[in-house]
């Protein structure tokens, strides 16, 4: 099981994340900001639970090359 938590209030819109792993983020045309695709919003957390740990390594790299540290990546 994967667990990614995006703080995207926090977000600068840097891009880092989707270069890293776009199979998991993607950058708003709206407002410029990250989206964490397919995550549930809860008090301006953006979480996604999946049992695919194929992402893991990919999401471990976005949560290192974020500038703001507002990626959380957890695997059980």
């Amino acid at each position: 099981m994967v667990i990614i938590t995006l703080q995207r209030n926090k977000c600068i819109g840097c891009n880092y994340c989707v270069e890293v792993a776009p199979a998991q983020f993607q950058m708003s045309k709206k407002d410029g900001k990250s989206v964490l695709l397919y995550a549930t919003e809860k008090k301006g957390f953006f979480t996604l639970k999946t049992p695919d740990d194929t992402i893991f390594e990919a999401s471990l790299e976005a949560k290192k090359a974020c500038p703001v540290k507002i990626i959380e990546v957890k695997q059980r």
